[in-house]
């Protein structure tokens, strides 16, 4: 008989604990029976799940006279736990304690370490690149997108290192991970927690892991001249967030408000790049960028491409054919070019930037804001805070693509060397007269908040090549917080 007398409805997979309880002298006096016998009880750790994505931990006490049917009710849950072989039972845990606006040291240990303990989850605090990361279930990085990046940046090398796999090589197939990453949000943005979970709350995110959810997720590298620079997950931008965020890095004293004053000076700027890009068309994924659904959990279109990335790995292995398909070359004059391998929505802008693009189907959603006036650029941008089609302009173009390559005009060949020497011989007079030729010539490129100073890159998206604890956004949440099909006392 359960100690509350509420109901309560919970599937086996989002139980966290189960403990055996001694209850006290007011839990006693619930019932007649228990009077005449003192009642042996156990406590179930459960996820309970509350608004806009939002996890809690919730408890339920269940008590009986009988010691023996107690210990079998706790012995049959934790051997259902056990046999779940998607739950994490050692961790590695990298930590940033001072990056974003949140002290990442502080939030594990107060909020997410408690509940690893409550359920039996043995952590490692200690440094990535010196331990043998193949006996730990997974990984986890408390802090921003950034600290993601260094962490998946590592995990993805050594597996590339360990299978002979030559990252330089931009046509290179890469070899999965098999070791999940999780994010405890502790940054400035936490646009990739967001994008895959639905909210940046650290304690939803620790639910996340204990339950061993699993979300896979496509990675972009970029190339540049055979060179590998940088792995990418979530926005790719040249122009105007390259702009903003290398005019950000200079004002870190102000904190999180320096992406708006950084935005802010971008845009009354209005430079526009003029270049050529060229682009594989994703024929083999389903949807457009156009559509109005969003990528949910257990979205079809991802499960579509992990079976097709499964045929193709057992037909032909790592080794695949090159794709013969024709590319698409589109020249002008651009004041952004993005490319999002998920929507990108944060707190800020709910939609992202691609409101349809998905976590894992093989493809990268490329937007072409060309030249316009600054009028409609705030048309554009405002359209990422509310509910209409933000590529509904004639001057913006999506395309969903598998790989991409850009050239600016200025810099096809040795783009830094010029620049550089007229910084240095011409500087002063350019300074003096802002508005020579040597103005400004290339961008740089946004990669999930890194520059990259190369403006010419080749990009190739990865299929699944990672994997999150998370499942996605769920859709409904708010309905779901009246749980599953199944109570425990059915379960049992």
């Amino acid at each position: 008989s359960c100690v509350h007398t509420e109901n309560y409805f919970v599937p086996t997979s989002e139980i966290i604990a189960v403990e055996e309880t001694e209850l006290n002298e007011k839990q006693h006096n619930i019932g007649r029976w228990q009077r005449m016998a003192k009642p042996y009880a156990f406590t179930v750790y459960y996820v309970k799940k509350d608004r806009n994505h939002r996890w809690r931990c919730g408890d339920v006490t269940f008590s009986c006279v009988d010691e023996y049917l107690c210990d079998q009710w706790i012995q049959a849950l934790k051997e259902l736990l056990e046999t779940q072989r998607s739950r994490p039972k050692q961790l590695l845990v990298y930590i940033n304690p001072y990056g974003g606006k949140r002290q990442g040291k502080r939030i594990y240990e107060q909020k997410v370490a408690p509940l690893f303990s409550l359920a039996s989850i043995s952590t490692d605090v200690d440094n990535l690149f010196e331990v043998n990361i193949n006996k730990y279930d997974g990984v986890v990085c408390v802090g921003g997108d950034g600290m993601f990046s260094e962490v998946m940046h590592g995990l993805i090398g050594r597996m590339q290192k360990d299978s002979g796999i030559d990252q330089n090589n931009p046509k290179a197939p890469l070899v999965q991970c098999n070791i999940r990453i999780g994010i405890i949000p502790a940054g400035s943005t936490d646009c990739i927690c967001y994008s895959t979970v639905g909210i940046s709350d650290p304690v939803t995110s620790a639910l996340h892991i204990i339950v061993g959810d699993c979300q896979p997720l496509d990675v972009s590298s970029v190339h540049h001249n055979n060179t590998f620079l940088k792995y990418s997950v979530s926005l790719l931008g040249y122009g105007f967030y390259g702009d903003t965020l290398k005019d950000s890095e200079k004002k870190r004293w102000m904190g999180p408000m320096r992406y708006d004053f950084s935005g802010l000076k971008t845009f009354l700027s209005h430079h526009y790049y003029e270049g050529t890009i060229s682009f594989q068309p994703a024929k083999h994924t389903l949807g457009s960028p156009r559509d109005k659904d969003s990528c949910r959990t257990g979205c079809y279109i991802c499960k579509k491409s992990e079976q097709q990335l499964a045929e193709q790995r057992k037909e032909h292995g790592l080794k695949h054919e090159e794709d013969e398909e024709e590319w698409k070359v589109i020249k002008g004059k651009f004041l952004a070019i993005n490319s999002v391998n998920m929507s990108c929505s944060c707190p800020r802008s709910p939609k992202g930037l691609s409101p349809a693009a998905h976590l894992a189907d093989g493809s990268a959603d490329l937007i072409l804001v060309r030249k316009c006036s600054r009028f409609n650029f705030l048309r554009y941008l405002v359209r990422h805070r509310n509910q209409h089609d933000q590529f509904d302009f004639s001057f913006v173009d999506v395309y969903r693509v598998k790989s991409f390559q850009f050239t600016s005009k200025l810099s096809e060949d040795n783009e830094s060397n010029v620049t550089v020497m007229g910084k240095k011989r011409f500087g002063q007079f350019c300074r003096d007269h802002p508005a020579c030729c040597c103005n400004i010539a290339n961008s740089t490129w946004n990669c999930d908040g890194e520059t990259l100073d190369s403006s010419a890159i080749e990009v190739r998206v990865h299929c699944q090549l990672m994997k999150l604890f998370a499942r996605g956004i769920e859709e409904n949440c708010n309905d779901e917080a009246a749980y599953s099909q199944d109570s425990i006392e059915q379960l049992l």
